[in-house]
C-alpha cells in the first residue's frame, strides 16, 4: 500500500529534517501521535532540539502553535483561559487560553504544581475546556506534545500518574550521533543560517491519513499478543517473570493496550503496509509502556528502569500465547 499521503508524508519529514538534523526517532513519533490522537511527551537532557523539532513540524503541517512555557507560578486560567470583566459593555467575556490551538507545546511540563498539570487533563481526555461555567471544544486536530527534563529535578514536581497515562507514548529523545553533531554545529556556527519551510500536509490530509491508519488490518491473535503483554505488566508472577515481578508496584493501564493497537497500526500505515507485523507492536511497545510501568524502590536502587521492564517482557512473551 502505497497511497498519494506517504510521498506527503516523506516530504515532511524532509522539510522538518531542513531545520532539525539527526532526531528522526522523534519526528517519526510526532506524526504517528498526531496522526493517532495520541498525546506525546518527550523526554531529555536541554539542547537536544525538542522545542525546535516541535515548532518546525507545526510550520510543516500548517497547524496553529501554541507554546507554554510551565513555571512554579503559573496558573490554571494562564493555560486554558478565564472570564474577564469588559467595563464597555458592563459584562464578562471570556478570554481563550493558549489550549485553544492545534498543536500546544507544554514545555517543561514539571516544572508548574499539580493543579497547573491538571488543567491539561479535561483538554487531553476530552478535547475540551470549561472556562466559567461554559464547555468550550477544542480545535481539531488538536495534540498536547509535552518536554521534561530528567537530569535538573530542583525545582519540579512529579506529573500525576493520571496525567502520564493520558499521554500516549513518552519520547526518550537521546544525544545525536557525531555525524549529526558535526552538521548541528557547522549549521549553528554559521550566524547567517536560517532555512524556510514549506506547509505539506494540510488538516483534511491528516484526518484522511487518519482514515487509512483505521483501516490497517490487525489479526486477531496479534490483538491477544498485545493483551498478553498487558497482562505480562500487572501479573508477571503468571508469566514467569520472577525478577520483574520483584519491580513492578503498578502495570500499565487499559488506555496501554488501545495505545500500542493504534500505534502498532500506524507503524505499519508510516511502512506502506495496510497490515500489522509483530515487529510493529515490539517496536512500539516501548514508547507506549515506559512511563505507564510504576518501579517500586527495589527497582530503583538496582537502577532498574521502566525500558528494561518492557524489554525483558518482550523478549519473554511468545506471540503465539
Amino acid at each position: 500500500m502505497d497511497s498519494l499521503y506517504h510521498e506527503k508524508i516523506r516530504k515532511a519529514a524532509h522539510e522538518v529534517g531542513k531545520v532539525v538534523v539527526g532526531q528522526d526517532y522523534m519526528v517519526n513519533r510526532l506524526l504517528i501521535g498526531l496522526f493517532t490522537q495520541g498525546h506525546i511527551l518527550l523526554e531529555g537532557v536541554p539542547g537536544l532540539a525538542k522545542t525546535l523539532t516541535v515548532n518546525t513540524l507545526s510550520k510543516v503541517l500548517d497547524l496553529g502553535f501554541q507554546r507554554i512555557q510551565f513555571t512554579p507560578d503559573l496558573l490554571p486560567s494562564d493555560v486554558v483561559g478565564t472570564m474577564i470583566y469588559n467595563q464597555q459593555k458592563s459584562e464578562f467575556e471570556v478570554k481563550k487560553g493558549p489550549v485553544f490551538a492545534n498543536m500546544v507545546l507544554a514545555d517543561e511540563v514539571n516544572r508548574s504544581p499539580a493543579k497547573v498539570q491538571a488543567a491539561l487533563l479535561e483538554a487531553m481526555q476530552e478535547k475540551q475546556v470549561t472556562i466559567g461555567e461554559t464547555t468550550y471544544h477544542l480545535d481539531r486536530p488538536f495534540l498536547v506534545l509535552a518536554t521534561q527534563n530528567p537530569v535538573d529535578q530542583e525545582g519540579t514536581y512529579p506529573l500525576p500518574e493520571a496525567q502520564m497515562d493520558r499521554f500516549m507514548m513518552k519520547i526518550h529523545v537521546d544525544y545525536p550521533s557525531k555525524e549529526d553533531e558535526l552538521e548541528v554545529m557547522r549549521r549553528m556556527a554559521n550566524m547567517g543560517f536560517s532555512a524556510e519551510v514549506k506547509p505539506v500536509l494540510t488538516t483534511e490530509d491528516i484526518f484522511e491519513i487518519r482514515n487509512e491508519i483505521n483501516a490497517v488490518k490487525i489479526s486477531e491473535s496479534l490483538e491477544r499478543y498485545i493483551v498478553e503483554l498487558v497482562f505480562a505488566t500487572r501479573r508477571p508472577s503468571d508469566y514467569g517473570l520472577k525478577r520483574e515481578a520483584g519491580y513492578i508496584q503498578f502495570g500499565v493501564s487499559p488506555r496501554a493496550s488501545i495505545s500500542l493497537n493504534l500505534a502498532a497500526k500506524a507503524a505499519a500505515y508510516m511502512e506502506g503496509r495496510n497490515y500489522v507485523l509483530p515487529e510493529d507492536i515490539k517496536e512500539m511497545a516501548v514508547d507506549v509502556f515506559n512511563h505507564r510501568i510504576i518501579l517500586n524502590y527495589e527497582a530503583e536502587a538496582d537502577n532498574v528502569s521502566s525500558k528494561d521492564i518492557v524489554n525483558e517482557i518482550l523478549n519473554e512473551i511468545p506471540i503465539n500465547s
